[in-house]
C-alpha cells in the first residue's frame, strides 16, 4: 500500500518528545508504517486479518490502535488504488473527541 504521508507520524511522534514513552511510540509508527507498505489489501477483511484490533468505521475508514491502544490512527483507504490515508493520529484520551468519520488532517 502506499500511505500518505509519513511525515504526519514523525511529526506527531516527534510532538511527544519529552514523553517516557515517545521512543516506544516512535517504534510502534515505525513497525505499523512498515507492515502497511508491504501489505496488499483489497478489501476490510484482509485489514482484520493483520489487524484483529483494528476498527471498520466505514467501507474506507479505519481505526488502527497504535502502542497497545495508548494512540489511535485515524485512515482512509482506497482499495482499488491501493492507497492510505493517514487522517489523524492522537491519543486514545483526544480520540474520544473527535468524528471519526470526518476527521481529517491538516497540514
Amino acid at each position: 500500500m502506499r500511505i500518505i504521508a509519513r511525515r504526519t507520524l514523525r511529526q506527531f511522534a516527534e510532538s511527544r518528545r519529552g514523553h517516557r514513552d515517545q521512543r516506544a511510540l516512535k517504534l510502534a509508527l515505525d513497525a505499523w508504517f512498515d507492515e502497511v507498505r508491504k501489505a496488499r489489501w483489497k478489501n476490510t477483511a484482509d485489514i482484520k486479518r493483520l489487524y484483529a484490533s483494528a476498527s471498520i468505521v466505514t467501507s474506507d475508514r479505519i481505526v488502527f490502535n497504535i502502542k497497545g491502544n495508548d494512540y489511535r490512527l485515524v485512515v482512509a483507504v482506497d482499495f482499488e488504488k491501493g492507497i492510505v490515508w493517514i487522517k489523524w493520529i492522537g491519543t486514545h484520551r483526544d480520540y474520544d473527541r473527535i468524528d471519526v468519520p470526518e476527521v481529517d488532517h491538516e497540514g
